[in-house]
């Protein structure tokens, strides 16, 4: 192509993959290597990567030859931290800080944040100065660091956790108070999806594993990683149950099993054959999450919805319906997990029933 620099994308063919493809800027097809190509430049990549993000896996060995490649199956644990490859004028968290994770047992995800937060801290600072040198005026000026950065408010709390992990309960020294205050939570509503809109992103889903997943998801109202720590044992059929064991918090909980989800998980069971993990990976190991957001993402495009859909969008979906069917809060707390009633509090904010019955005055001005 006239000696211009491009960036080849080979796929098998999708639809969904394709009309992504047609949208990226000065698409072209390349006789030569048989397949369509778009100027190499960096905003070209970055607009790569943006397009199919939570869609498809991008195999980028091409333009990172010396980048590990991972496929979203790695099994990780916090011992995977204390293996990395020390990299020059780089501290690492400290070994207890390791320990007193795994001691206390905290999830992976919040141990990954806390790891990832409290070494960006750390590394503020000269190498030479001991991490029990570093005080509250420091530590302050850090954080005042990230509100000039313009850091989102989740960011400086989530940095503030990690700082107060450190110094009060790994060091076990007293409860440490910053003059800058916690920003205020940002009181978002959640989307929520129509009942229209679930039903057509089920019936669009022909393949039943994945029917099956964006089933539970929403009629059990799983997080994700609930849906992906569920064992065989965990569908109790007799009772129409779900036990979801170990759940945010690490608490155990019981939540819905509809007939028709238990229908197409017993033809599933026969399908599949899983072993251990009610969804399990080629190689038998537990399902990976990157492959549930991309279920759910492709079933949503199905089903013509424009606005983009995560998982989570599922469980905010149950919650509000059955509130607009008058169900108790506190059986949806239960059902859900929240802690509080007033996380649950949230979903009267979205549902609509009552709400639809109000006549908007300019009607009865307009008639």
């Amino acid at each position: 192509m006239d000696n211009q620099k491009m960036i080849g994308l080979k796929f098998y063919p999708d639809k969904i993959i394709q009309a992504l493809v047609k949208e990226l800027p000065e698409v072209k097809w390349s006789e030569t290597h048989g397949m369509v190509a778009i100027p190499n430049s960096p905003a070209n990549l970055d607009a790569i990567f943006s397009k199919f993000k939570g869609v498809s896996w991008i195999n980028c060995t091409h333009f990172f030859p010396n980048k590990p490649v991972k496929n979203g199956h790695e099994d990780l644990s916090v011992n995977s931290y204390r293996q990395r490859v020390p990299k020059k004028g780089w501290r690492y968290c400290p070994e207890e800080f390791y320990q007193k994770l795994e001691l206390k047992k905290y999830a992976l995800n919040t141990a990954k944040i806390y790891i990832g937060m409290f070494e960006k801290f750390i590394n503020h600072f000269d190498c030479s100065i001991k991490l029990t040198d570093i005080n509250d005026l420091m530590i302050r000026d850090y954080l005042k660091y990230l509100v000039q950065q313009n850091r989102s408010d989740s960011y400086v709390n989530q940095t503030i956790n990690a700082i107060k992990f450190y110094y009060e309960v790994v060091k076990e020294m007293p409860n440490r108070f910053y003059d800058i205050e916690r920003p205020l939570p940002t009181e978002s509503l959640p989307k929520v999806l129509s009942r229209k809109q679930i039903k057509a992103m089920i019936s669009s889903t022909t393949n039943l594993k994945h029917r099956c997943i964006i089933s539970l998801l929403y009629s059990a109202g799983l997080r994700r990683g609930e849906l992906l720590n569920l064992k065989l044992s965990d569908i109790i059929s007799d009772r129409m149950l779900i036990c979801v064991e170990q759940g945010k918090g690490k608490k155990d909980r019981y939540t819905l099993l509809g007939e028709q989800v238990l229908q197409d998980l017993r033809k599933y069971y026969l399908q599949a054959k899983p072993s251990y993990y009610l969804f399990e990976g080629i190689s038998g190991k537990k399902y990976s999450g990157s492959s549930v957001v991309k279920i759910v993402q492709r079933a949503a495009f199905k089903a013509k919805i424009r606005q983009r859909v995560i998982p989570h969008m599922l469980r905010h979906s149950l919650a509000t319906h059955l509130l607009e069917d008058g169900v108790d809060l506190r059986y949806i707390q239960s059902l859900l997990g929240h802690n509080s009633l007033k996380t649950t509090e949230i979903y009267t904010h979205v549902a609509v029933k009552g709400m639809n019955k109000i006549k908007n005055p300019i009607d009865l001005m307009l008639t």
